[in-house]
């Protein structure tokens, strides 16, 4: 059975659309929906199954690590622990917005999620939608890009469409994605902070924050 389409606002989402999606996730669905760059595909990042179907619609290695959206930086304290010292600048200075973060993983978290690396990568993004859903479920949501492996990243509901149809159970068409440079990815887990990928966040604007990481 195809996935049922619901037109949001992805910068003011009405409460119903909102609740709606909070609610599928809670079951175990997994949906698509605008991020700040391209689509995604979200899940509860605490259901097992639900986890497991993603990484299947995904055709995920199982050592690849999940992204998870906040929907604040207080639901750091759900997935993550021993937060490095440079964490707390960077997430007043970059958050909500296209920084992800890694840092060590918490004792709960599912290994689908750090795909066995003892680490997270965690964001608050930029747009409100995913925000608010993730608000709504009381816990981070994944955030993995709703395109299959090497195919161009999806900008549209109708492409997150096309490459999972079925496998979804809800669809937040939010309009054209912003189709932006992808977050910038700093690796904090380590004895220095590593650049992995320099995205919307510049390296002169971490510069200002942290000194002495690798790039």
């Amino acid at each position: 059975m195809n996935p049922r389409v619901v037109v949001v606002s992805p910068s003011e989402p009405r409460e119903d659309r909102v609740a709606d999606a909070a609610e599928v996730l809670r079951g175990g669905g997994v949906i698509a929906l605008p991020t700040e760059t391209f689509y995604g595909l979200a899940a509860d990042a605490f259901h097992e199954e639900a986890l497991g179907r993603l990484n299947r619609l995904k055709n995920k290695a199982r050592d690849a690590p999940i992204l998870l959206l906040l929907g604040e930086a207080g639901q750091v304290s759900l997935v993550a622990r021993d937060l490095p010292r440079p964490f707390a600048a960077l997430a007043a200075r970059f958050w909500p917005g296209p920084l992800t973060l890694v840092v060590p993983a918490g004792e709960d978290l599912s290994p689908q999620i750090s795909g066995g690396r003892g680490t997270v990568a965690i964001r608050v993004p930029g747009l409100v939608l995913p925000r608010a859903v993730a608000l709504r479920l009381g816990r981070p949501i994944t955030g993995v890009s709703a395109n299959l492996h090497q195919a161009a990243p999806a900008r549209t509901a109708q492409e997150a469409l096309r490459s999972f149809g079925e496998g979804l159970d809800l669809v937040l068409d939010g309009g054209p994605a912003t189709g932006a440079k992808p977050s910038t990815i700093l690796d904090l887990s380590g004895p220095r902070p590593r650049l992995l990928r320099e995205g919307m966040v510049t390296v002169q604007a971490l510069a200002e924050i942290v000194s002495g990481f690798e790039a």
